[in-house]
C-alpha cells in the first residue's frame, strides 16, 4: 500500500494580517535569512505574487527567486515587498 501525500503550503493558511504578521514577526526574531525571505515568499502567495510582485516592481519569476528559502534578495526587492504588502519596517536597539 503506497501512502498519498499532498504539498503543503502555508500560503493557504494564513488568510488574515494578523497571521501573515505574526509568521513575518516570528522570521524576524529568529534573525535567519532564509526563513525570513520564505515567511515573506508566504505572505506574498497568500496575497497573490503577481500583485505583490508588479508593486514591487520585479517580474513575478524574481520574486519567487528572491522569497525562496535560498533566496537572497536585494534590498530594494526587500523594501519593495514590504511596501507592496502594506507593512513597514522599524528597527530597535537590540537588548
Amino acid at each position: 500500500m503506497t501512502l498519498e501525500t499532498t504539498r503543503f503550503d502555508a500560503a493557504e493558511f494564513i488568510d488574515t494580517p494578523e497571521a501573515q504578521a505574526a509568521l513575518l514577526a516570528d522570521a524576524v526574531e529568529t534573525g535567519d535569512a532564509g526563513y525570513i525571505a520564505a515567511a515573506l515568499g508566504t505572505v506574498a502567495r497568500a496575497r497573490g505574487m503577481t500583485n505583490v510582485a508588479r508593486e514591487a516592481g520585479v517580474t513575478r519569476e524574481a520574486l519567487y527567486k528572491a522569497l525562496s528559502a535560498d533566496g537572497d534578495p536585494r534590498l530594494t526587492t526587500l523594501l519593495g515587498v514590504v511596501k507592496a504588502l502594506g507593512l513597514k519596517l522599524s528597527l530597535a536597539p537590540a537588548e
